[in-house]
């Protein structure tokens, strides 16, 4: 049975993935702040394991490595993530901005950090950071949303660079852009939905060979610029 791990499990994009893998015999270990409260988590139907993680908490990593053993992660999805800030230039959030950069991108390589051994000890070998086209520079033609679009460009360099790390281990590290979904962060008039994004997402992954490591791709896995 493969296995995956996700973060930002409980809602939106994060929940549909774990319906989508359950759905098809997967064994899910989804991971969210107050599993308490996921109510629609806990309804999936399917092996799915909660885990308690707030990916801003540095100490809380290693307590998760532990709690999975040996256990072998076929795919890992940093999915949690924040829209930060929707400041002006004239007066910046500085606190704000910190915590976008945060959990955006510094909690996508902590995550990767504790969980390598789990990844590279897998049959499929897949670490999957939930980026956005927003952090592309290449393709930037619109102004606003600094904090966001800065800590997704930093993600995006940050995983390009742990592919390279990892390369040796066979573990492959690859950044999809899920499209414009009708989450609470991509809002309501969005075109996707997120069993529609999940679907299209999953299947980039299960097609994933090393000629994807450290690639940027969109939800049909088309190559986005940097």
């Amino acid at each position: 049975m493969p296995t995956l791990l996700i973060t930002g499990a409980n809602r939106g994009l994060g929940l549909a993935l774990v319906e989508s893998y359950a759905a098809r015999g997967w064994r899910v270990h989804a991971c969210c702040r107050m599993p308490e409260r996921a109510h629609a988590l806990r309804a999936v139907p399917g092996e799915v394991i909660l885990h308690r993680l707030d990916v801003r908490d540095r100490t809380a990593y290693p307590p998760l490595a532990d709690r999975l053993g040996e256990e072998a992660i076929d795919v890992l999805i940093a999915n949690a993530g924040i829209g930060g800030p929707r400041d002006r230039i004239e007066m910046l959030e500085v606190p704000a901005w910190f915590e976008t950069f945060h959990v955006n991108c510094i909690a996508p390589l902590a995550l990767a950090g504790a969980l390598r051994r789990h990844v590279a000890r897998s049959r499929q070998k897949k670490m999957i950071a939930i980026s956005s086209v927003l952090g592309s520079i290449g393709d930037n033609r619109s102004g606003g949303l600094y904090a966001y679009r800065c800590s997704k460009a930093a993600l995006d360099m940050a995983w390009r660079t742990l592919a390279c790390e990892l390369r040796e281990e066979g573990v492959l590290c690859t950044l999809l852009h899920p499209g414009w979904v009708r989450t609470a962060l991509g809002g309501e008039g969005a075109p996707l939905e997120p069993r529609e994004a999940a679907e299209a997402i999953r299947a980039v992954i299960a097609e994933l060979g090393p000629e994807h490591n450290g690639r940027f791709l969109d939800q049909r896995g088309r190559e986005i610029p940097w």
